[in-house]
């Protein structure tokens, strides 16, 4: 799902940095409008730290090995915050481990941060006072179309700057498949968040609230 540096023209990671600056400016403008913002980042902070981990854990799925992202359950439980926190801990990918990379810093942050963004409000428009299967259904669906927006901004980008000289149709095989094997790990996570909000709900039902 990273994209790394040198795999996409200049002007593609130029616009990333344009794209990802003005949600990161719009997210923290939304962010200064919470009644207690700073009550909310230990949480930010924590599942900054699950993304960052989520990301080494690779499930092989053949012919592909793809990884946790978790952009959707960030965009749940956090609202705005996801955006800079998917950003902070891609930024650290980059820097400690090389995934992905400096250069793509902004197009990976737009990747995986605006689809949390998409989450954060298709589950803010659940109907309050939801019975548990319901609410359930909303946190899979968010968690779910987090990864798969991703996925498909991921095969989106790719596919349309594949270099003059490469093999456009072995490429677009290869992007392909990779894009079609985050299906069922998007399943996955849109049953992991659907869990977790279930959890949140029965003990601590406040973290959802942002």
């Amino acid at each position: 799902m990273h994209i790394p540096d040198g795999f996409l023209p200049a002007p593609v990671y130029l616009g990333g940095f344009a794209i990802a600056g003005l949600t990161t400016w719009y997210s923290l403008r939304q962010i200064r409008r919470y009644s207690d913002p700073n009550q909310q980042v230990p949480k930010a902070a924590l599942l900054t730290a699950a993304f960052f981990v989520a990301s080494s854990i690779h499930v092989p799925i053949p012919p592909a090995s793809v990884h946790f992202v978790l952009n959707g359950l960030l965009g749940v439980v956090l609202g705005y915050f996801a955006f800079p926190a998917i950003l902070v801990g891609l930024f650290f990918q980059a820097v400690m481990f090389g995934h992905g990379g400096l250069a793509s810093l902004g197009v990976n942050a737009v990747l995986m941060g605006l689809p949390a963004l998409v989450a954060a409000q298709l589950f803010r428009l659940r109907p309050q006072r939801q019975k548990q299967w319901a609410i359930a259904l909303s946190a899979f669906g968010a968690g779910a179309i987090g990864l798969g927006l991703s996925a498909l901004i991921f095969f989106s980008v790719t596919i349309a700057t594949i270099p003059a000289g490469f093999d456009s149709t072995t490429e677009r095989a290869a992007i392909l498949g990779l894009a079609i094997a985050h299906l069922p790990l998007a399943i996955l996570e849109g049953i992991f968040t659907a869990m977790l909000v279930l959890f949140l709900c029965r003990v601590k039902p406040e973290l959802l609230e942002h």
